[in-house]
């Protein structure tokens, strides 16, 4: 096959593949996971119906991978403001902050995530927990040698910071208008004011 028609193909196959993503997600907002199939995604589109097999094998898989490719870019923006902070209210603050803004800025990924924030937690967070709890110990171990927080138990805090801030996601999401504030406010009080009775002495 010539270079110009592989070319050709490989676009093809990509544009199909963010077609199909791209109606997923749209799907999974306006109805939910559970009462979304494969034939009203690929309804969707303009493919023809076995073409949502040629990159997905299920539901399931092209789930997890809208919720991959959601994950990545919440802990890209999350680490940017966490790497970036100087003082350990800018970490803790800055890194909520970030992360609920990136749920509700785009109202199409809002109402993805509102809509599923349930089964994305209970039965997706293998997809993105590990990084991003990985991710957020490897951050807190930074800023402590830096002097930016104090010596804490790294990987108690990394999970109840990640534990608090899906919760709190969820929460906000459900107020109209989403409370990024409020939300912010409270994880940002709650462990700051821990941080100090939490150092390993």
């Amino acid at each position: 096959m010539s270079a110009p028609a592989t070319g050709r193909r490989e676009r093809t196959k990509a544009a199909n593949r963010a077609a199909i993503l791209t109606a997923a997600r749209a799907v999974f907002a306006d109805a939910g996971y559970d009462a979304v199939g494969v034939r009203d995604i690929i309804r969707r589109t303009d493919l023809a119906s076995g073409t949502f097999y040629n990159y997905f094998p299920d539901k399931d898989a092209i789930f997890r991978a809208l919720v991959e490719e959601t994950g990545r870019e919440a802990r890209r923006r999350v680490r940017t403001a966490r790497r970036s902070a100087a003082s350990a209210e800018a970490f803790v603050e800055g890194g909520y902050r970030a992360f609920f803004e990136f749920i509700v800025e785009d109202p199409e990924r809002f109402a993805f995530m509102r809509r599923n924030f349930d089964i994305l937690r209970t039965r997706f967070g293998d997809a993105v927990l590990p990084a991003g709890t990985g991710e957020l110990a490897e951050d807190l171990r930074a800023a402590i040698a830096a002097g930016h927080l104090p010596p804490v138990d790294v990987e108690y805090c990394a999970h109840a910071m990640i534990a608090v801030g899906l919760e709190l996601g969820s929460r906000l999401a459900e107020r109209d208008p989403p409370d990024v504030d409020g939300a912010t406010r409270f994880a940002a009080a709650l462990f700051l004011g821990a941080l100090d009775r939490l150092q390993v002495r």
